[in-house]
């Protein structure tokens, strides 16, 4: 008796010994690939001297904040839009423009110079925005649960300036963490790529968690950003300026503006200076890619109504619009795709290659109006408005001086956020009209071309295809 008892135990403890090894098995199993992806994200985001120059870093913590900002955004999305009649959807798109503009009124006034006046605090400042951002995430999961939408939209415009705020700061410092081997063309196409792979990733949990109730995809939002706070100090101290360094470049800042106003004086006697630098590079490339966000804001709202009520040839309304949209949305990756991938270049060239591309797409559907090249007209604005945000980017951290570098970033964002809402606005006042609507694509685009296209090249010829860091 004693002995089969013995043996059951035995028997008992050899089985659970293999359930428990079963078990490990399957848990290595499952962690393998997962391992085995950040494995290799991190080998492509620590690339050419990445890692060694903490460029690494900060593109891992943009990656963290591409995904809390898309849980929010999914927690904020609503399809109202299309379960109203189209004339009341024009009210609420009107009313949607106005607001995205709330934030920008702080911005470039207040935000930006304020950020100018704590370099020695860059990191604070980034983690201070993300912590924000999850802050009042949990405010607006609150208003969700109560219903009360007095605090629901002082909330998410405050979502809305912390976001805006975080990504001056990262675009200014960019500079400091750029390794010898990369341009900033290609490091700001890599930061901003890596962070479309995260919120992308970050969609499935978002839908998974709103389906267990509307306030779930916020909280989760809350611990990915107070994550990335703290990610933050992980950057490389050389993020922020050494004490000594802003007088140094106030004095360099003001000796160049003596300098350039003696010149100016010179070559233009009798003639009263406007502004400093006010046929700059960077002046140009802004208006050169204000015309290709007029472009993409007019594209969005012009086909949004367009196609909801006249779908394109042969196909329904519901899917037209589909297509449309996911053109465009396959546009902006690849756009920050070919950033990455592209050979250095000068920025200028870039900008100027990306608006005849826009206005040769634009004029091809107005020639042959039809699915083939309004589609083609989505995804080209895509790539285009990828490819021009990021070398207007690099142009100011090449040519911009370092003291008013953060600020600058604040008044370019502000302004190509107005281009935005005026080409949503331009659409909301024309008839629906494919042919029409396409022919006033190309105009804009000859808008910003006519005024930048020459100096633009001039400056291509001239510079060094390596954007150079001051």
């Amino acid at each position: 008796m004693g002995a089969s008892t013995s043996d059951a135990k035995s028997a008992t403890g050899s089985g659970s010994g293999r359930v428990a090894r079963a078990g490990r098995a399957t848990a290595r199993a499952l962690r393998r690939p997962p391992a085995a992806l950040a494995r290799r994200v991190r080998r492509a985001t620590h690339a050419q001297g990445a890692g060694e120059s903490g460029l690494g870093k900060l593109i891992e913590l943009h990656a963290v904040h591409s995904a809390g900002d898309m849980l929010i955004t999914m927690a904020l999305a609503s399809t109202i839009f299309f379960s109203v009649p189209t004339g009341e959807a024009r009210g609420r798109v009107a009313l949607y423009l106005a607001v995205t503009m709330a934030p920008f009124v702080l911005l470039a006034p207040v935000i930006g110079p304020l950020l100018d006046r704590v370099p020695h605090g860059r990191r604070a400042a980034m983690a201070a925005a993300l912590l924000a951002r999850g802050c009042l995430a949990l405010v607006i999961a609150g208003a969700i649960a109560s219903g009360a939408s007095l605090e629901l939209y002082p909330a998410a415009l405050g979502v809305m300036v912390a976001s805006k705020a975080y990504n001056i700061v990262r675009a200014a410092v960019v500079p400091r963490l750029l390794p010898g081997q990369i341009s900033l063309v290609k490091a700001n196409a890599r930061i901003t790529l890596t962070g479309l792979i995260s919120a992308g990733a970050a969609a499935p949990l978002g839908l998974g968690l709103n389906a267990l109730g509307e306030r779930y995809p916020l909280y989760a939002a809350f611990v990915i950003t107070v994550a990335g706070a703290v990610m933050s100090f992980r950057l490389p101290h050389k993020v922020d300026l050494a004490r000594g360094e802003r007088t140094v470049h106030i004095e360099e800042l003001a000796r160049s503006r003596a300098e350039r106003a003696e010149r100016t004086k010179e070559q233009s006697r009798g003639r009263k200076l406007m502004a400093v630098g006010m046929d700059t590079p960077v002046l140009k490339a802004l208006i050169a890619n204000s015309s290709l966000r007029v472009l993409t804001g007019f594209l969005l709202f012009f086909l949004a109504f367009l196609l909801r009520e006249h779908g394109l040839s042969g196909l329904s309304p519901a899917f037209s619009l589909a297509m449309v949209g996911l053109a465009a949305g396959a546009g902006n990756a690849l756009g920050n795709l070919l950033g990455s991938w592209l050979r250095d270049r000068a920025p200028e060239a870039i900008l100027v290659m990306m608006m005849v591309l826009a206005l040769a797409s634009s004029v091809a559907a107005v020639v042959a109006y039809g699915a083939a090249t309004v589609t083609a007209v989505s995804a080209v604005a895509g790539i285009c408005q990828a490819m021009g945000k990021l070398s207007l980017d690099a142009i100011i951290q090449r040519d911009v001086p370092e003291v008013v570098r953060t600020s600058t970033f604040a008044r370019s964002e502000t302004v190509v956020q107005m281009a935005w809402v005026f080409g949503g606005a331009i659409a909301m006042a024309l008839p629906l009209n494919g042919t029409l609507g396409m022919a006033v694509a190309a105009v804009v685009v000859v808008a910003g071309m006519i005024p930048t296209m020459g100096s633009l090249l001039s400056t291509a010829r001239r510079g060094s295809p390596h954007p150079r860091v001051r």
